[in-house]
């Protein structure tokens, strides 16, 4: 892994990019760093669940999911799909899934 190294002899746009990605890091991180965001994109992980289900494996009220996952969704985390009166989720973003196993080998993991 390289990590990018800030220098005097870097140009206006090369800082200007940096700066982008930075805030485009900071929305992505804000976006999961809640609990309930967070356990919703690890169940997702393991493929398309309904609104009900999520609230099942969460032990969660229903308005609470549903609030979590219009976050998710307004950032582009995950897409719906309706069916009948069920409405289902899966993740649209494949940088969830790799901040999802750091984040399971960083805290999850058995040492």
């Amino acid at each position: 892994m390289s990590l990018p190294v800030i220098t005097k002899d870097m140009s206006g746009s090369e800082l200007e990019r940096m700066m982008e990605n930075a805030r485009n890091a900071s929305q992505f991180l804000k976006a999961i760093s809640h609990e309930g965001r967070l356990m919703i994109l690890c169940h997702l992980a393991t493929g398309e669940k309904s609104v009900t289900e999520l609230e099942q494996l969460l032990s969660s009220r229903q308005a609470a999911v549903s609030q979590q996952l219009a976050r998710l969704r307004s950032e582009g985390l995950v897409a719906p799909r309706r069916e009948g009166k069920a409405i289902y989720y899966r993740l649209t973003d494949p940088r969830a899934i790799q901040i999802l196993d750091l984040v399971y080998d960083l805290f999850c993991k058995d040492t």
